[in-house]
């Protein structure tokens, strides 16, 4: 998916000056608690290697590398003081985490909101093709046009809102510093839309690989501002 993305946003000149990635909104919380939130797409998976985009839950599992990516990625992560980790629905996010969430003590919470943009007519074609299908209604959404629907799926307002859902429910929890595996797509579309600094050029230069994470600080209801973006975290 970072593949398809770099692809994309190169062709269709997301990293040009005239998107616009200032806040979509977001949702109101009852709570301006501050958090840092840092989401971590997951390890490569068996959907990776098959070249399909690959968006239905559960989803593959991850490959012999994809797991050798985990622990390396768990140890990458090791002096982080996570106090809460999060999970998508999909069984490549839950099998990510699972040496992070051991190294630091942690129960693993599950949170649907998290799960991969759903591809709907997209599901099972090439990645490589995703310009001319998958991704052309988020990259709308990047623009501005949060009602740009995907054939059969979602449209921006929708996915928005329900990433955003899902992190009041962490901060609800009393989380300041979660830990949250989810997914490319997920990972940098929603971070582009709400970011107040997103980087408008990373989506074409430096995409988020397997392992790779985005590190932002804010609150559901006040906004995000991204302190660290690793598209290639080096985890073989």
């Amino acid at each position: 998916m970072a593949t398809a993305v770099a692809a994309t946003t190169a062709t269709a000149g997301v990293a040009s000056a005239d998107i616009d990635f200032g806040s979509s909104g977001g949702s109101s919380g009852s709570s301006d608690g501050e958090m840092v939130i840092t989401l971590v797409r997951h390890a490569e998976s068996a959907g990776n290697v098959s070249g399909l985009i690959d968006t239905k839950v559960p989803g593959p599992d991850l490959t012999a590398r994809g797991r050798t990516q985990a622990d390396n990625l768990a140890i990458q992560l090791a002096d982080q003081n996570y106090d809460c980790a999060f999970a998508s629905n999909m069984v490549r996010t839950e099998q990510t985490a699972a040496p992070t969430v051991a190294k630091h003590d942690l129960s693993l919470n599950v949170q649907p909101g998290f799960r991969e943009i759903e591809a709907g007519e997209y599901e099972g074609t090439p990645e490589a093709a995703a310009l001319s299908g998958y991704l052309q209604a988020p990259i709308k959404w990047l623009s501005g046009d949060l009602n740009a629907r995907i054939p059969g799926s979602i449209d921006g307002n929708e996915f928005d809102g329900r990433v955003d859902e899902a992190l009041l429910e962490v901060q609800r929890r009393g989380c300041t510093n979660p830990v949250i595996f989810s997914h490319g797509g997920t990972i940098m579309f929603w971070s582009m839309m709400n970011a107040s600094n997103a980087d408008k050029s990373k989506l074409g230069t430096d995409p988020m690989r397997n392992g790779g994470h985005v590190t932002l600080k804010g609150s559901p209801k006040k906004g995000w501002t991204i302190v660290d973006w690793v598209g290639h975290p080096g985890l073989g």
